[in-house]
């Protein structure tokens, strides 16, 4: 696709596409233009959401016409132009019993399913990816950043892209048949995103572990979503660390009296910087987070 697509979703939305294939700048350009648009406060405009590499605008017709809100789109896009574009964002620490025991319950429920029933999700993952065993895997799974292009499709679920060459890109196809179940707080993995199950029902995507921690709660129950029910924001970048069994029981125990802490710091991201140095400039946004 060479020019950005407008569809109307009916009399009060406005469904725009950037590209069909899935890429960082896409989903970069989604969220500075919704961003951008979001800080106009245009009256009419009554919701915003941005997606992979699209986003949709549901506005009132009688009050904005979309005629006038395409325009006002496309003016921002051009605006943006090739220039360096910014994101002020946050880099985030997500810890993660990978091999866990509860998805390796359910995952062995569902193995008629799946495209290797004599394999479990991370062994699967591993040998499609060319990795000798789960434990190298979960390395490359772990090592590098994340960047969350869009939260959604459930409430509070993050979809995030890796911050890597495209060749090492991880790559994963989805179950040949849906779970009709998934623990809470699984962290997954569909075609090329990554992905923490916010809640429990069904799913998917390949299952790889779990985080203590949550990522949404309409009762707000812990400070990390004192400002809102959903951690996650489209342009958050997001570092996974692998733990174990024990540290697993001890940050839940944490969270269940409110005294864990996410390791959460703000961060600049370029997107010119991490084109220009694909392999280098991540652990410069890890930084933030860890130092030197």
């Amino acid at each position: 696709m060479t020019e950005t697509r407008y569809t109307l979703g009916g009399d009060e939305h406005l469904f725009v596409e950037l590209s069909e294939s899935m890429n960082l700048h896409a989903f970069f350009r989604s969220i500075l233009i919704t961003q951008r648009l979001a800080a106009r406060d245009l009256p009419g405009v009554t919701e915003i959401c941005p997606a992979n590499a699209s986003y949709q605008v549901r506005f009132d017709p009688d009050i904005l016409a979309v005629g006038d809100l395409q325009s006002i789109l496309e003016d921002i896009e051009t605006d943006l132009g090739e220039a360096d574009a910014r994101l002020s964002t946050r880099v985030v620490e997500i810890p993660v019993l990978y091999n866990d025991p509860w998805t390796h319950e359910t995952l062995m429920r569902f193995r008629e399913r799946h495209q290797d029933p004599d394999s479990t999700d991370l062994e699967f993952a591993a040998r499609v990816n060319g990795y000798p065993d789960i434990e190298a895997f979960i390395e490359a799974h772990s090592d590098t950043p994340w960047f969350v292009s869009m939260v959604g499709f459930v409430a509070g679920l993050p979809f995030m892209y890796q911050m890597v060459e495209q060749s090492r890109q991880i790559q994963v196809p989805k179950y040949l048949k849906p779970r009709t179940d998934t623990p809470k707080h699984t962290v997954g993995y569909g075609g090329c995103f990554s992905c923490i199950y916010s809640v429990r029902g069904a799913g998917g995507y390949q299952m790889f572990g779990v985080t203590p921690v949550p990522i949404y709660d309409p009762e707000q129950k812990n400070k990390h979503l004192s400002d809102f029910m959903i951690f996650f924001r489209p342009g958050d970048i997001v570092k996974f660390r692998p733990i174990d069994r024990e540290e697993y029981d001890v940050i839940l125990e944490a969270v269940e009296r409110d005294e864990y802490t996410l390791p959460t710091a703000p961060v600049e991201f370029s997107l010119e910087a991490f084109e220009a140095d694909i392999a280098g400039y991540p652990a410069k946004i890890l930084e933030a987070l860890y130092g030197n």
